[in-house]
């Protein structure tokens, strides 16, 4: 088939539903994430097929196999719409108004940091588009696996020479306890004293979670005493219920350390610190308003540092002499 013949069949709508369903792996959730029905799904991959003369999916049982050809024109469609958002850009900047979409996914640890970098940039940028997905470090992982968004926030990165990292700026993450718990009272406290309470964690795959578990076997501390809560939030809350001790984000607590409701336990080899990065997978070509985001996140990072700063802990209202309490 001749490119003309090829160009005169094929629709921006057509590569839309198949970039969809070719990142969902599905056509059911490529269908909810466009607000199409299935049957409309399934028409529009038929006709592209069509166009194509050849088939791009195929069903086995209920899962849905990528042949090659999806692989190739996957490259393709990338492509053409990164120039269609460069261009649409382009046209915008001379008008003096940049505008676009910009979608983002990140761990919910940072979900403390990006609402402010998004302020900052929507106040530069007021007519571009955000997207924000907060999820778990497996949940971005995938995310990041499939390309479903234009960068993914996280620290913890795991080593890969097909992902393109910028570090944005530390996540400190700190062991905290609430006022008047006997860890307080031990002069040099240890990470093995600290595993002797319960311990309150988030779900397996989070990061803040895996951080603090390469921490305590390399320091070859067992964690027998763990209590799991799903967000970070309930964790905080259950500290200052007496529920357990924690490891938390430092941007997590630091209006409870500066009000006095929960306290940094200083452990060896504590805080724990990660960067948190901006990721993306080498083979997709950044729009040019994740090169923009990117770029201003480089050209403010010294303000987002002083802004997050730590401020001084204050110091535990008891004395030295503290009566032992039951293990949390």
């Amino acid at each position: 088939m001749s490119s003309p013949k090829l160009l005169n069949r094929l629709t921006f709508r057509q590569l839309q539903v198949f970039q969809a369903v070719y990142r969902q792996r599905s056509y059911s959730r490529a269908a909810e994430q466009l607000g199409l029905t299935q049957p409309a799904v399934s028409a529009q991959i038929r006709q592209l097929e069509q166009a194509l003369g050849q088939p791009l999916f195929k069903y086995a049982g209920k899962t849905l196999h990528v042949l090659p050809a999806a692989d190739t024109l996957a490259l393709s469609t990338r492509e053409i719409f990164s120039q269609l958002s460069r261009l649409q850009m382009n046209l915008s900047d001379i008008n003096g108004k940049i505008s676009g979409e910009l979608n983002l996914a990140a761990v919910s640890s940072a979900q403390y940091i990006v609402p402010y970098i998004l302020a900052r940039f929507r106040a530069s940028y007021p007519d571009i588009h955000v997207r924000l997905k907060v999820c778990n470090r497996s949940q971005a992982l995938e995310r990041l696996a499939e390309q479903q968004d234009d960068l993914v926030i996280m620290a913890m990165v795991p080593e890969d020479d097909r992902l393109v990292v910028t570090p944005i700026i530390d996540n400190e993450l700190i062991a905290v306890v609430w006022p008047d718990h006997p860890l307080l009272a031990m002069l040099t406290p240890t990470l093995a004293d600290f595993s002797r309470h319960y311990v309150l964690m988030r779900e397996p795959g989070s990061g803040v979670r895996n951080a603090f578990e390469q921490l305590a076997a390399y320091q070859k501390v067992a964690l027998p005493h763990r209590i799991e809560l799903g967000t970070n939030e309930a964790i905080k809350q259950g500290v200052m219920a007496h529920l357990g001790v924690a490891v938390l984000p430092r941007l997590a607590v630091q209006l409870e350390l500066e009000q006095g409701l929960l306290f940094e336990l200083p452990l060896p080899d504590f805080p724990i610190r990660r960067a948190w990065c901006t990721v993306y997978r080498l083979e997709r070509f950044p729009t040019p308003v994740a090169e923009l985001f990117m770029r201003f996140i480089r050209e403010h990072v010294a303000e987002y540092q002083h802004y997050f700063a730590a401020p001084p802990s204050p110091l535990p209202s008891h004395g030295v002499a503290c009566l032992p309490m039951p293990v949390s």
